[in-house]
This record gives C-alpha cells, structure tokens and sequence, in this order.
C-alpha cells in the first residue's frame, strides 16, 4: 500500500488504544520515534538498511500513522513518552538504542533519560529535547486558536505543507500521499494540531515541567557515557543550525555529521548518505 514500507503491522493496546508499530529483524534493539506530522514511514529506508543486523522496533504515536486517532485525548509529551515505554515494557526489551526525529527527540529522550543504564546509543536528527523560545511564524500561527485548528485540521496546512518545505529534493507522487495518509481529514489530523499546541514555549505551558525533566535528565546520559551521532540537515526552517550547535555544546563527544544542502525530512534529501552514516554508528564498537 505505501512504497517502501512491506512491513508487518503490530499493534499494542494503551487502556483500549491501538498504538501501532513495526518490528522487523534480529538482533540488539533499535527504536525508532517520529515527530510531527510524520510517522513510521519516515525511517522505512532505515529499517531495510539496519534490519538484517537489528530488531527494529519503529512506533506509531497515538493519534499518527496507523494508530488510533482518539479524539478526546491528552496529546502531551508526558503521554508519548508513557505510551513507548508503555510498548517496550510489554515487548520485554531491556536493553535498547535510540534513533529521534522532530517531537521524536524529546519522546525519546524522555524514555531514555527514565532508564539511562539501559539506553545503548543514541541518534538525534534536526530535533530538541530542551527548551528554546524560538517559534517559527508558520508553525506560531498553527497554535492560534480556532484559526489554528482550522489551518491544521480542516486545510491540512501542516502535514501538507511538510511535504515541501520540509525536503530540498522533492518528493514523489507516491511517497507524497504515503506521508499525507494518514491524515486525510478533519477527525484523522487531531494529533497533528496538538502536537503543535503541546510545544511548550513558556513556563506556564502544561508540557513545560515534563520538558525541564527530559533536559535536565540528559546529564544523566552524558555521565553514563551513551554514545551518541547527531545527524542534521542544514535547510531546516523549524530546527535549525541553533538546535545543532546546541546539541554538539551539550555532548562535546558526540560524533556529528552536518549536510547543508538537506532540509527537516533529511531521510528523503539524503536518504543513502544518511542510513550508511547511521549504521556505521550502529556497526561500531563503541565509539569512533
């Protein structure tokens, strides 16, 4: 049905949700966490490049991809980051790595810095998980209100958008309508709006104190020595070169690789550099 992505589905119940998640090959574990308004889909060229050496576990966020879409849910950070350790809990995974992207990075990152001694590497790509006051106009004006809701939900004027001015190269038909799928009308895009409301900007915002939480937490995986690849597109409008230089402030010892001509969705601009980069991480002992 979606080009690239033969994968079986799987489906793990939260209190009578379905969340949705692949988990394709053998080996040490690797889960995969999306942003917003991508899903699983995002990392399916990954998952082949990394599949025949690791268990690649990639989720679906409530309310995304093929999970359900719940219309009177709490869509918080707090709530994600419940819900994939919800997932690895019930999977029985001890030990794992991480691979973040957009919202991803303070989803994973809140599930990482819970169970720091268990978290074997990590790759960040053009996300945070950490404040920042910086609120790019076409993603402040998805938070307004009503016109807000109305942008998202009933326009389509954020997953949509992405398909464009998220890539420098552009993408096909079909790859195109495989992201904007599962967001086809005004019910199935609820939590591509909250997502954008749940960016907590000031102290005030209910998903502020979870935030604080996962950044103070990451001196937790600094100290335990988790290696970590920061991979990012330099065309990013939301996350950009700021994120980055605070990323590489923050883990002095990361490795990093910076590509300035790939934007947000870099798995598409750069799709063969990008998966050889990562699994050259993964394939390494230890660090480089």
């Amino acid at each position: 049905m979606f080009p690239d992505y033969p994968f079986t589905s799987h489906f793990h119940d939260i209190n009578g949700l379905k969340l949705h998640y692949i988990d394709e090959g053998k080996g040490p574990v690797i889960v995969m966490i999306h942003g917003n308004p991508t899903w699983s889909f995002y990392y399916r060229n990954l998952v082949h490049k990394l599949k025949k050496d690791f268990r690649i576990i990639a989720i679906d966020h409530i309310g995304c991809g093929l999970s359900d879409k719940p219309q009177n849910y709490p869509y918080t950070l707090r709530q994600h980051i419940d819900n994939a350790r919800s997932l690895l809990d019930a999977l029985r995974i001890d030990t794992f790595s991480l691979v973040l992207h957009d919202w991803g990075g303070a989803i994973g990152m809140g599930v990482a810095v819970s169970r720091p001694q268990k978290v074997e590497k990590i790759v960040v790509m053009n996300t945070a998980a950490f404040r920042s006051s910086r609120m790019p106009f076409r993603i402040g004006i998805c938070r307004m209100g009503f016109i807000g809701k109305v942008l998202v939900r009933f326009f389509n004027g954020f997953a949509g958008p992405a398909t464009f001015m998220a890539v420098t190269r552009k993408m096909s038909k079909e790859v195109k309508n495989a992201y904007l799928a599962p967001y086809n009308s005004w019910k199935n895009r609820i939590a591509t709006h909250q997502f954008v409301v749940d960016i907590p900007i000031s102290d005030e915002h209910p998903s502020y104190t979870t935030l604080v939480e996962v950044e103070e937490g990451l001196q937790k995986i600094k100290e335990n020595g988790v290696p970590l690849l920061i991979v990012w597109g330099g065309k990013d409008f939301c996350f950009n070169d700021s994120f980055y230089d605070e990323w590489k402030e923050r883990f002095p010892d990361a490795q990093s690789t910076y590509y300035p001509d790939a934007g947000h969705y870099l798995l598409e601009d750069k799709k063969d550099e990008v998966n050889e980069r990562i699994a050259t991480f993964f394939l390494s002992e230890g660090v480089d």
